[in-house]
This record gives C-alpha cells, structure tokens and sequence, in this order.
C-alpha cells in the first residue's frame, strides 16, 4: 500500500520548501525553453537563414570558447555580491540575445549574439550553482537530486515542442521556438525574484581570492569530472552513428535510445541521488558510474556484430546501464563538486568546475569521432576502461579532500558511519 496522498507525494517531490520549489520551478521552465530551441536551432541557421553549416558551426565555437572565460569571474561576483543577483542579470542578458536571434541575418551578427548568449550563460550557471548551495538546506544532495529530475523533465518537453516546429518547417514555427526560449529565461529571471535574499557570507580572513585555483584535491576532481564527461555525447552522438554506419538496427532505434535515455535518468535521479550526500559517498558513486559505463560500452560495440533483433535489444539494454551510470555519476558531481568547496567561495568553485566540464564537452566530438569510430569495436572496448579506471580514483578523491577540509563534512561522514 502506498501511503501519503496524491498532492502530498507531488508536493513532496517538487520540493521539501518554498525556496525549493520556486528553484526547481525556474530550472524546469528554463530547460523546456533550452529544449525548444538546441533541438533546432542548428536548422533555424542553415534552412531559414541561409547560413553555410560551416559558418554556423564556426560562430557557435567562437562563442563558445569565449564563453568558457566568464565562468570563474561570474562565480567570483556571486560569492561576493549574491548569487541570486548575478542569476538574475545573466538570465535577463540570455533573454534579450536569444530575442535578438529572430534579426540576425550574417555570420558577424550570429557569432557577436551567441557571445553575449554564452557569456551570460557561463557567468550565470557558477552563480546557479552558488543559489543551489544555499537553497539545498539540510538536505542538499535530496534537493539536487529533484532538481536534476524537473531539468530532465523539462528538456524533453521542450525538445518534444521543438519536434513539432521541425515538422511544420516554416520561419513562423522556428521564430516561435527562439522566441518561446527567449520567454523562459525572462520567466526564469521573474521566479528568481520569489527567493529569499541570502546574505553573502563572510570569507575567511586570511584567504587566497583565487582559493579554487590551490585546491588540490578539487581540481583533480575537476579534470576527473571533465574526463567522465565524456559519457554524454556517448549516447547524443557516438551511438546514433555507431547504429547507423555499423549495426543493423532500424534508424528508428536512434530516436527510441533518447527517449530511453531521457526516462530512465527521470525515474532514477531522485532514488539514487537523495542517497550520495557526503564526499564518501560521492567517491563511492564515481566509482559505481565507472563500472557501470565498463558494462555499458562493450554492450554497444557488440551490436555491430549481432542480428537485427538482437541489436536493437542489445542497444537498449546499453543505454539503459548508460543511464543508470549517467545517474551515479551526476550525483557524484553534486556530491563532490559542491562538498569539496567552502561555502564562502561556492560560486569560484562552480565556476572552475563548470570549466573542466565544458572544456571536456568541447573536446569529447573529435575524441569520440576518431579514437573510438577510428579504432571500431577495440575503441569502445578502449573507453570502457577509461571510463572504469576514472572511477576508481573516486573513493581516494573523496578520502583526500575529506582529510582536507575544515571538518563539517568529515563530521558528517563520522556520524553517517556511526549510525549505519
């Protein structure tokens, strides 16, 4: 018998407070707007605009790359200004560049728009992750766990208004997706405004102004974080062409392994991840994603050599242990990312981490696309144990930067183990 009624369960998992809700109500309708316009914005460019693919392609990496810059300085004036504050001014910046998109009509124009979008966008996102920080309370890896949960919900409402655009293919139903996601931010900036204005809190004062930059432990999570961030475009980009250019499988089992992909990390993300709380248990959660991705990649090589109807099952169990370490491996990155920083400097921290992951975004496309197609099966084979050896540093990570700290969350770890 399931006990609790109906409204006290969606309420329960819409947030345990106020600030809570109104936190994952903005991240929910900001990732619908996201998903409406990434899924076309590409075709907007190229079958609207007229753009050369080259040109589109090259405006969106310069900004990019430019982007990558304002992470850390945007996490550095969250911490000493509120993140709220710098939240709210990035997300009204990425509100009137994506409105400005609808009159762009030259590469110049696009590369100088998608700048300020992702400048914004970067500053914004260290100071989202100092506003988590806070808003999280007592239970912070519970509350990110929701909160991942609502993001995924709302990318896939949002890539599935995005499906309906592409389908009518007029200049009227795109300009409604840039100008729909143009809405969500301003939307989003609007909720922010319902959060409590936290104080800044006060820094050490003895302390380096750049402390992200001598933290040893939290910047070898970093490069690990970024490295594991590989597994994304596994299943968004390495799959579907490993499906189409080596398997037999339908081309519709492309589109069957996103939705796979997206549901299984809804359902999962909120019983896993209100479980990794302390550092020990997100060393223990890395550790869990790397084996996971050892069992999932040799999966997905050896649909090139079964017949049709076993490949297609063959892939779908594939993802669904890719999404089950996907899980463990967000909750991971929440665990340690935000246990390793002091509250005081959240926003750096963020920022810096956010670094290591884009920068390993950035370079994941010619990695996958030559290393692991390059070498076929021996290259998934290959990133399966480079996947597993990245997690077995998880465990001595979490030990080393436990022995690091000032002491709350080793305290907290001895508790956990004195109560368990």
């Amino acid at each position: 018998m399931i006990k609790g009624s109906a409204p006290g369960r969606i309420s329960g998992l819409a947030g345990d407070s106020g600030p809570e809700r109104v936190l994952i109500a903005a991240s929910f309708v900001n990732r619908v707007g996201n998903g409406l316009f990434n899924a076309a914005s590409a075709l907007y460019f190229t079958l609207v605009v007229g753009l050369p693919a080259a040109h589109v392609g090259a405006a969106l990496t310069i900004a990019g790359l430019t982007g990558l810059l304002a992470g850390i300085p945007g996490g550095q004036l969250a911490d000493r200004h509120g993140a709220r504050l710098i939240m709210t001014a990035a997300l009204t910046v990425q509100a009137l560049s994506m409105a400005a998109l609808v009159l762009v009509e030259s590469w110049a124009a696009l590369t100088v728009v998608a700048t300020a979008d992702q400048i914004a966008a970067a500053a914004g996102g260290a100071a989202w992750g100092a506003l988590v920080a806070r808003v999280g309370g007592e239970r912070p890896a519970r509350f990110r766990a929701k909160l991942r949960t609502f993001v995924n919900l709302g990318v896939i409402l949002g890539t599935a208004g995005a499906g309906t655009a592409v389908a009518l293919d007029t200049r009227a139903a795109y300009v409604a997706l840039i100008l729909g996601n143009a809405a969500s931010f301003a939307l989003c900036a609007a909720l922010l405004l319902l959060l409590p204005r936290y104080p800044v809190l006060p820094a050490p004062e003895r302390r380096r102004r750049w402390l992200a930059f001598s933290d040893r432990p939290f910047l070898t999570f970093t490069a690990l974080y970024g490295a594991m961030g590989l597994q994304y475009p596994v299943v968004s980009l390495l799959l579907p062409i490993w499906i189409s250019e080596h398997t037999e499988a339908p081309r519709w089992t492309v589109a069957a392994l996103f939705a796979v992909n997206s549901a299984f990390c809804v359902l999962l993300q909120t019983r896993i991840g209100s479980r990794v709380e302390t550092l020990r248990d997100g060393g223990g959660a890395f550790r869990a994603a790397g084996l996971l991705f050892l069992l999932s990649c040799p999966m997905m090589a050896l649909a090139a050599h079964t017949p049709v109807w076993a490949a297609v099952g063959l892939v779908v169990a594939a993802v669904f242990v890719h999404s089950l370490g996907e899980v463990w491996e967000s909750s991971a990155g929440f665990a340690l990312g935000f246990g390793l920083a002091p509250d005081h400097a959240q926003g750096q921290y963020q920022g810096v981490l956010g670094l290591g992951f884009s920068a390993g975004q950035a370079l994941a496309p010619v990695i996958l696309t030559t290393v692991v197609l390059g070498l076929g099966t021996a290259g998934w084979l290959l990133l399966a144990v480079f996947f597993a050896a990245l997690g077995t540093a998880g465990p001595p990570l979490a030990r080393w930067g436990a022995r690091t700290r000032p002491g709350p969350d080793v305290t907290t770890e001895a508790e956990a183990r004195t109560t368990s």
